[in-house]
């Protein structure tokens, strides 16, 4: 007991008396930057949201960002107005679903509810501005059943083929996330986009023509309680991302939930001004008033119209690097 005492007592002197010159000479982490330790990725409780705002030009030409999903209305729904914003700032877009979407939506069958909603899938990835549509048609609902290795192996070569540098999914590490298929794609998603750049994963890749490559930023969403550190402004793209909403008609929540329900009301006599005279203004009016008010219940908090949160993590930084650039001198 006493020699433990005497060593915690040496620990907390030595600690107290480290030389102040080399304390002063350590970089500081950039604002918003997470603290990480041995060149990974990892998170902190310390970091103060960012706002991160639309950008004037074409800042983000020539890169790549995938925005994966289980299902159809994920992307809209969590990141539409992000996608929509770095696009719009020069990113080329895909947009990546995992599931075959047989277990959500309207229709007379497996096969019908699968079809209606690959079709509203392409029609979403289209007014995102993406370049195309991918597939993987893993079982709705029973995703955590299918070997999240196999499922990983596909992303990495996704990510090599299409040279990704951004991606947004589900965070892997959110809390009470129930649905599988939310926290497999996150899972599968997280370290794909971790080993794609090595050399000794998948090496087969390479005999195809393949190059190793990894995405560099990831800005991770979630349903319930989160780490966000990342507050993306999309006041400027909401009605666009309105519209990217409406298009999922077979599972919504957007779609024609709007024109069914102004149809209801006047069945009973009644209307709600908001809806409108039309369908079309019903449908966008609803999604926006009710299917997007956590976006604006989010934007408000921060001083903005309409947000999406996120835990972002950025490109890895060497504090080695970063101490030899300033401190480094000629022989």
């Amino acid at each position: 007991m006493e020699v433990d005492l005497k060593r915690r007592r040496f620990l907390t002197a030595s600690a107290i008396a480290a030389p102040a010159s080399l304390a002063a000479q350590a970089p500081a982490p950039a604002p918003g930057r997470e603290a990480q330790g041995g060149g990974t990725g990892s998170t902190s409780y310390q970091v103060q949201p960012v706002i991160e705002r639309r950008q004037s030009g074409k800042p983000h030409q020539g890169k790549v960002l995938a925005a994966i999903q289980p299902h159809c209305d994920d992307i809209p729904i969590f990141a539409g107005g992000t996608v929509l914003k770095l696009i719009d700032e020069g990113y080329t877009g895909y947009l990546i679903t995992l599931s075959d979407d047989s277990a959500a939506g309207t229709g007379a069958s497996y096969g019908e509810i699968v079809l209606k909603n690959e079709q509203d899938t392409n029609e979403v990835a289209k007014r995102l501005g993406c370049k195309d549509s991918i597939f993987l048609n893993y079982p709705n609902h029973n995703m955590d059943a299918w070997p999240i290795i196999e499922i990983r192996a596909r992303l990495v070569f996704l990510f090599r083929a299409l040279k990704v540098d951004t991606v947004l999914v589900y965070d892997p590490s959110a809390l009470y996330e129930r649905n599988p298929d939310h926290y497999v794609t996150a899972r599968a998603v997280e370290w794909a986009a971790a080993i794609s750049g090595s050399k000794w994963d998948y090496p087969e890749h390479f005999l195809g023509g393949v190059k190793p490559y990894a995405p560099k930023e990831r800005y991770y969403f979630a349903r319930g309680p989160q780490l966000v550190n990342r507050i993306v402004d999309i006041s400027g793209f909401i009605d666009q991302k309105v519209h990217v909403n409406v298009a999922n008609v077979t599972q919504g929540p957007s779609g024609d939930t709007g024109a069914r329900l102004r149809r209801r009301l006047a069945q009973q006599g009644k209307k709600l001004p908001l809806l409108g005279n039309d369908d079309d203004t019903a449908n966008r009016q609803y999604t926006k008033q009710f299917a997007l008010a956590r976006d604006r219940s989010r934007g408000q908090a921060h001083g903005l119209e309409y947000a999406e949160y996120f835990h972002y993590i950025g490109p890895d930084e060497s504090d080695v690097e970063a101490y030899v650039q300033s401190n480094a001198v000629p022989l």
